[in-house]
């Protein structure tokens, strides 16, 4: 029986999960018993030893755990496979359980790109790799869509809290703000509401995790981007075991990917001018799944549908309202190919698609390639 030693974080949401699909593995695969450890073993070097002593003393097959010290000297008398779970920077010695950070910044941009913002901000951690390569990919995503970026990276939030709020005070108002993760956009809404700061009419707001306890002790209900952290750990265990079973102690990197976009009140609002465009886009959007017609679209409005449609042109670019529907249909279409097995079928009837042989024509005229190579495309990343 294998023994895996754990120096993790239980309070967080993306480490529950992230054992929940280490234990999934060990229950199909295995069994294996888990051997949890403080976590704040990891943020001082002397304290290596410490980990040393119970890996042996326990007589641990494995380690997988969270560190601030990259000493390969440290580790390698155990000669067993260690994986670290990225925060400072990835590790040059040891596995990596990493994440497509950037990937996640750019899913963030153009979430609210769709909701036609002009302007952006980010709130993040500095010095830590998955917070400023996060800030990486949203910024270039920002700017790609011709929008202006505002950002502020602290070290420590709550030390530096006069500033955060000197500097949410100080944003444009409407404001798409991205948070590096929940706590901090959960950092954000409580400042906002402190300080008489409307959301989401003046800055709306997304964090990353979909930390459920999190996301609803927040008022309102935070918005967040759900991370493939379960598969990720499924993964990690897949890895191992072939470790094991080869006595070879590889490195390698597991990357979580990010899922979908949970919506909740925290975002709940398109950044448009026209009560009536306004109107007609949020009942896409809540509605795209279902068997909708432009008839019942148009008739939400007081207006005829040449005017509607005039309008709508207006402020959403040129797209027509048909158009937009689709577009939004293809939108969760893609999201579903990336982040789930189901077949392409299935996920047309998801996404209130029922004109099914057209659908690989018109993907392809959004994305630039068939569907199932799209899905291909997206995970070898």
């Amino acid at each position: 029986m294998k023994r895996i030693m754990l120096l993790l974080d239980g309070a967080s949401g993306y480490d529950r999960k992230l054992l929940k699909g280490l234990v999934h593995y060990s229950k199909a695969h295995g069994p294996w018993l888990f051997y949890r450890m403080s976590s704040g073993l990891g943020h001082d070097l002397k304290n290596g030893r410490a980990v040393i002593d119970w890996a042996r003393k326990w007589k641990a097959d494995a380690i997988v755990g969270r560190w601030s010290w990259d000493n390969s000297d440290l580790l390698s008398v155990l000669n067993i496979p260690v994986v670290l779970q990225n925060y400072n920077s990835r590790s040059t010695n040891f596995s990596n359980l990493t994440g497509d950070y950037m990937g996640t910044g750019v899913l963030a941009a153009d979430y609210f790109a769709q909701r036609r913002y002009k302007h952006y901000a980010y709130f993040g951690i500095s010095d830590v790799v998955w917070s400023e390569e996060r800030l990486e990919g949203y910024g270039a995503e920002v700017e790609k869509n011709g929008g202006k970026l505002f950002s502020l990276m602290v070290r420590d939030a709550y030390k530096e809290r006069d500033r955060v709020v000197a500097w949410l005070h100080s944003l444009p108002k409407s404001v798409a703000l991205f948070a590096c993760d929940d706590a901090y956009a959960l950092f954000v809404t409580e400042i906002c509401q402190f300080e008489g700061i409307a959301i989401p009419e003046d800055i709306a707001v997304l964090g990353v995790d979909n930390d459920d306890l999190l996301c609803h002790i927040s008022d309102p209900p935070l918005s967040s981007i759900e991370l493939d952290v379960e598969k990720g750990g499924y993964r990690l265990g897949e890895i191992l075991d072939r470790q094991f079973k080869s006595k070879d102690a590889w490195s390698f990197n597991v990357v979580v990917n990010a899922g979908e976009i949970v919506e909740r009140d925290s975002t709940k609002k398109h950044n448009i001018s026209d009560p009536y465009v306004e109107k007609v886009v949020s009942f896409i959007n809540d509605n795209y799944d279902q068997y909708i017609t432009t008839e019942q679209i148009f008739s939400l409005v007081p207006l005829s549908r040449r005017s509607t449609e005039i309008r709508f042109r207006q402020e959403m670019g040129g797209v027509t309202v048909y158009q937009y529907l689709i577009n939004c249909r293809m939108h969760h279409f893609a999201q579903l190919l990336s982040t789930t097995d189901h077949s392409m079928m299935s996920i047309a009837e998801m996404c209130g698609i029922i004109n099914y042989p057209n659908i690989s024509r018109t993907f392809k005229k959004i994305y630039g390639c068939a569907p199932t190579e799209y899905r291909r495309m997206k995970r070898r990343q």
